[in-house]
């Protein structure tokens, strides 16, 4: 299996998510689907990450 980078676009996301989950988490930000779900969003975020490095392409 040959890993490959990320496209922008998909780290980029990623990246979104990850802020919104800590923002959420330590920070009290307020948001709603995330308040309630910051494990699902984090591990959201690096499935995508995950799925841009296997993935060519993505």
């Amino acid at each position: 299996m040959n890993l490959s980078a990320p496209t922008l676009p998909v780290f980029l996301i990623s990246v979104v998510l990850t802020v919104i989950a800590l923002l959420v988490h330590y920070a009290g930000v307020s948001i709603p689907y995330a308040g309630k779900h910051v494990f699902e969003v984090l591990l959201v975020a690096y499935a995508v990450l995950f799925a841009g490095n296997i993935f060519k392409g993505i």
